[in-house]
């Protein structure tokens, strides 16, 4: 019989395993992101079709949310997650296959806009069931330090893929990209269909998916704790698109249009994430969940509003990268403390609301802020919503979650 020692490093074994494989499909998916969004940066110059891109990419994912985590608590979780990483690669294929019958610019973005839009259909569905199996493999008293090592992980494959799309733009073709997407989703797909994933014997329900979802909004926002911290996290995706989602169109207009200054922007950001990452892992746990998401809203605000104000492009690197830094710290805390206080019967629905709140809000920000990102200076955007939210960071100080 196994040690209680050696059942927790078996369960370590797995949930790294976990990560690894969603970590490689991440790869693949943010390489094409990021291939697909430059195309559009440097080809336009137009903050109304990065914005287009970017509210194709999760419009999709906020209205499927709802449904898929639904289907996270009824169904195996493994297999939606397997089912979405095969189906995103059968779309990416067909654009594949599509691309070479297209000669016009407008042709082209407008297929990626479609693929981007199917793709984001498979997230939605995805993301709840991932972060729902996450607490079933992570022992309890470890669920903070996994995500946070999930979330270094994750950066470190959103700080590679940056600079793997710049090179391959570079003596490549999108093509070649798409290609490596496939590869990636099969790869991880491989290693996940291998994994002993816990799953709790769920029957389909005999309500309807509408029914449920309203019943599973209900439970989110009845539970002060859930309705509170998934409001701030939307309020936080929607203030962080001038500085975040927007980023790419700033450097190209202050800095210098090249893939250079785009990459250099992103590595940045991307380094920031990953050692925000490796800081909660290893102070996160005695920390009360409250005060890091507290000070993470806070120093993510100052910087948005830093990045706005200055000239210098080292400076805003600098920024940049503490940035990512506290958007790591707010991420992993919104997730943990979800994790934490969501019965887990309703994680699914929880978490699908969690990337509604994502996928609704972000795009919602593109198209506000991406307009008017044309009619005045992107800096001024930057600088109004860090201080938004560094009044949501003080306001939130009178929070009791604790």
């Amino acid at each position: 019989m196994q040690t209680q020692q050696e059942k927790k490093q078996h369960s370590k074994h797995i949930i790294f395993l976990f990560f690894l494989s969603q970590s490689i499909t991440l790869f693949g998916s943010t390489l094409v992101q990021m291939a697909v969004v430059w195309y559009a940066t440097l080809y336009t110059s137009s903050g109304i079709w990065v914005a287009a891109f970017s509210v194709c990419s999760y419009l999709p994912q906020f209205l499927v949310s709802f449904p898929g985590g639904v289907w996270a608590d009824r169904y195996n979780r493994k297999r939606l997650i397997m089912g979405a990483d095969l189906g995103i690669a059968a779309v990416t294929l067909l654009g594949i296959l599509m691309l070479p019958r297209l000669s016009g610019t407008e042709e082209r973005l407008a297929l990626l806009l479609a693929m981007l839009l199917i793709r984001s259909v498979g997230a939605g569905v995805q993301t709840p069931a991932v972060n729902a199996v996450i607490p079933e493999l992570a022992p309890k008293e470890e669920l903070m330090r996994c995500n946070a090592v999930n979330a270094s992980m994750q950066s470190l494959v959103q700080f590679a893929a940056p600079a793997a799309a710049g090179i391959l733009l570079t003596v490549s073709t999108l093509k070649i990209i798409l290609w490596i997407d496939i590869l990636t989703a099969v790869l991880g797909v491989g290693i996940l269909s291998f994994l002993p994933v816990p799953a709790e014997k769920e029957i389909p329900g005999k309500q309807s998916i509408i029914s449920e979802v309203k019943q599973g909004a209900v439970y989110a926002f009845s539970d002060r704790t859930v309705g509170r911290v998934l409001t701030v996290y939307g309020l936080f995706t929607f203030f962080c698109v001038p500085a975040g989602f927007l980023a790419g169109l700033l450097v190209s207009r202050v800095y210098g249009n090249a893939y250079g200054y785009l990459a250099a922007a992103e590595l940045a950001g991307f380094a920031g994430m990953m050692a925000g990452g490796f800081f909660v892992s290893i102070w996160g746990n005695g920390w009360k969940r409250r005060k890091i998401l507290k000070t993470g809203l806070l120093i993510f605000g100052m910087m948005s509003a830093g990045m706005g104000m200055t000239k210098h492009f080292a400076v805003y690197l600098v920024l940049m990268g503490i940035y990512g830094i506290a958007l790591t710290v707010v991420q992993t805390s919104v997730t943990t403390i979800l994790q934490e206080t969501a019965r887990p019967s309703m994680r699914g629905s929880v978490f699908g609301m969690m990337g509604a709140m994502y996928a609704g809000c972000m795009p919602l920000g593109m198209a506000v802020f991406g307009p008017l990102s044309d009619l005045m200076p992107l800096q001024w955007l930057m600088e109004v919503s860090g201080i938004f939210l560094v009044v949501l960071s003080l306001l939130f100080f009178t929070d009791e979650i604790s």
